[in-house]
């Protein structure tokens, strides 16, 4: 069966924008966007427009490419004492001469709604989660959607980025499954997959994760998006040949990539929560 991010996706903005009626003072969320990648720009209109969906104070800024690190911190300072926002974002990538890792660590970790700073993380690992990073925690929220129990399941995550990867794998074991980590250099990936009850993929290989490798009634969340030649999107796994082995799988588009985005307005809605409560 299809889990469809779309429609969970929506269901998550309208209790938001419930929820954000009754305030007095509107969620803020800044977004900083750095130089004009096409795909960037996309992203950032995209989370603009949730924003005004669900009623929160938007803040869109572009900056220019040649921006320096030191112009850019002082942006994110300016933001981190700005009482409007509740929430800070900087669009990745940053162009190669700005040093991301800093200007994450410069976002005050209570405004950090991407949840990428170290603080956030940190509590990650913890198992005390504050604001956690929105494309691992909008999964799980799929999880849950269809409710999967994931105790002593065996899960299998592909890809170990900062982003994805890393912090999808504590979320699973923070559920008291059983995790396993894979990456570019991983031997006999297939065998591995082919044990999974549950496999999370987020390399950017197109169609890399063959329907054959899948257990009969494997959960698969795809989590890639690559843009093939003739224009049309394709996710990490083959879908086509995975669907009729997984007892439950996301498409692509249409699965995670909403969920990201609304759960950015769910770690701001957080976010604003645990400012006014101070």
């Amino acid at each position: 069966m299809i889990i469809d991010g779309k429609e969970i996706a929506k269901k998550l903005r309208s209790s938001i924008a419930k929820q954000v009626a009754k305030l007095d003072r509107k969620p803020g969320l800044a977004v900083i966007l750095v130089g004009d990648d096409p795909a960037s720009a996309v992203y950032v209109r995209n989370k603009d427009n949730a924003c005004k969906e669900v009623g929160f104070y938007s803040e869109k800024i572009n900056k220019p490419l040649d921006i320096t690190q030191a112009a850019l911190l002082a942006e994110v300072e300016r933001l981190n004492k700005d009482d409007k926002i509740d929430g800070i974002l900087v669009q990745l990538p940053l162009p190669s001469h700005l040093d991301a890792n800093q200007v994450i660590e410069a976002i005050n970790p209570n405004k950090d709604v991407d949840g990428f700073h170290s603080e956030n993380v940190g509590k990650l690992m913890q198992n005390k989660p504050h604001l956690r990073p929105c494309t691992p925690k909008g999964v799980m929220t799929m999880l849950a959607t269809i409710g999967v129990d994931l105790t002593s399941k065996n899960c299998v995550v592909v890809g170990a980025s900062n982003i994805v990867g890393r912090p999808m794998a504590m979320e699973l074991l923070n559920a008291r499954a059983t995790v396993t980590i894979c990456n570019s250099k991983t031997q006999d990936l297939s065998s591995k997959i082919k044990q999974a009850d549950v496999v999370v993929v987020a390399v950017g290989k197109s169609k890399m994760i063959k329907g054959d490798w899948i257990k009969d009634g494997a959960i698969v969340i795809d989590v890639g998006i690559n843009r093939l030649d003739d224009g049309s999107l394709s996710g990490d796994v083959d879908f086509d040949s995975a669907q009729d082995k997984a007892s439950w799988i996301t498409p692509v588009p249409g699965g995670v990539g909403p969920m990201t985005i609304a759960t950015l307005l769910e770690n701001t809605l957080t976010a604003y929560t645990a400012r006014e409560e101070k």
